[in-house]
Order: structure tokens, then C-alpha cells, then sequence
């Protein structure tokens, strides 16, 4: 698996960092680009709803990936869920979303699950991406959802610790789950506080991501 091309599609820049770290710890031999373009995820929020211009753009990165060479594509933007599954069917190559390793992975250790994000889109995709595969596997969902306020603006301040401060207040109101999640790639740094206070397990996409797309690439490219 030496060489293989991966390239990642950010919708702002605090996603670079998680993703590329799991990658050096898990993957380090995958050769990874990085296409960035922060105005999709400030377009959304302003929008309102993922519009068809907006998924018009992302299924132009997917393309312009795959005619790049890519071996795959991994996105890391958790609000976009249905732009992604658009890609999915354009490119010929694999597409990861950012979250489906780590929903299969929570549902597969129970059922009462809080979803915690700082970008209040993130949430809803995040939601229907959960039911769906609740469906799809036959199990049960009692999902409850939780935004951060202000987290996500710390962190864009350069304020990590603020951030994950935040996080981690917001999971001591958490009540009645099993099992935290966080809804989007940039949120990972906050994953041992919130362990640590809690008491309760936290997945975090990133590497989840690797894992389940290292295995991909296996099967598809042995």
C-alpha cells in the first residue's frame, strides 16, 4: 500500500491538523493533498440549508480529486452529507464520508448516544446520517443532540484551550447516554478531557476515518 493517494476536502482549515495527525500515527505511508476551501462551510452556515450550488462545488473538488490521481477521497465536513453521497456516485473512486466508520463503530456498542458539535449545521446532517444507519444495521437510536456555543469561534481564535473548555462543559450536562460522539473533526482535542470528567467513552472521526479507508483500499486495491 505504499503510495497510495489520498486526498482530503476540507471545508475549514481546523480539520487539517486531527486528520493529518491520525493519518502519521495510522497510516503514515498514505501520500496526502489536501484541497481546502473555507468559504463552503461559512456559505452554509449564511444559507442556511445545503443548497444545489453548494453541492454543485463539492461534486467540482471530487472531480477535480480523482482526475488528480487520487486513490480515494476522504471528506472532513460533517455538515454536507448529502453533497458527499452526490460525490460517491460521480467519481469512480472510493469516497469516505467523514463520520460513517465512527456511526457504525457507536452503533455498534449501544443505542443511547449524545452527539455533541460546535457547528450548529453539522448537527442535522449528523442526525439523519445516525438514523440511516440505524436502519440500514436494524438496531435501535435514542440519539440526543448538544451544540457548543462558542467553541467552534475559540478555536478558529487560536484558542484550543478555550475550546476544548467548552466541550467539556457542555458534556457535564450530557445525561442518560452510554456514549459521546463528536460530530465533526476539529472537536478531537477535546476527546481526553471530556473522558476524564465524564467517565464515559468518546469517539472521535479521525481515526475512524483511517482505519475504515486503509481497509477500503485494501479490498479494493489489494
Amino acid at each position: 500500500m505504499h503510495g497510495t493517494r489520498i486526498f482530503l476536502i476540507h471545508a475549514t482549515p481546523l480539520s487539517v491538523a486531527p486528520i493529518t495527525d491520525a493519518f502519521a500515527r495510522l497510516w503514515p505511508e498514505a501520500h496526502l493533498a489536501n484541497l481546502l476551501d473555507d468559504s463552503l462551510s461559512r456559505d452554509l452556515a449564511a444559507a442556511g440549508e445545503l443548497t444545489d450550488g453548494l453541492k454543485q462545488r463539492f461534486l467540482s473538488l471530487a472531480r477535480y480529486a480523482e482526475a488528480a490521481d487520487a486513490d480515494a477521497i476522504l471528506f472532513t465536513c460533517s455538515a454536507f452529507g448529502v453533497a458527499i453521497d452526490a460525490c460517491k456516485n460521480a467519481v469512480s473512486i472510493p469516497v469516505l464520508k467523514p463520520n460513517e466508520a465512527m456511526i457504525d463503530e457507536a452503533l455498534s456498542l449501544t443505542s443511547r448516544i449524545a452527539l455533541v458539535a460546535t457547528f450548529e449545521p453539522a448537527i442535522e446532517s449528523m442526525r439523519a446520517e445516525f438514523s440511516a444507519a440505524a436502519r440500514v444495521a436494524g438496531t435501535s437510536l435514542n440519539i440526543s443532540t448538544h451544540l457548543v456555543a462558542g467553541a467552534f469561534e475559540a478555536l478558529q481564535n487560536k484558542d484550543a484551550a478555550g475550546h476544548d473548555r467548552e466541550i467539556a462543559k457542555a458534556a457535564q450536562e450530557i445525561d442518560g447516554a452510554e456514549l459521546i460522539c463528536f460530530a465533526q473533526f476539529s472537536m478531537t482535542s477535546a476527546a481526553a478531557q471530556v473522558r476524564e470528567i465524564r467517565g464515559l467513552p468518546v469517539l472521535t472521526t479521525p481515526d475512524s476515518a483511517v482505519i475504515r479507508l486503509r481497509e477500503l483500499l485494501e479490498i479494493t486495491r489489494p
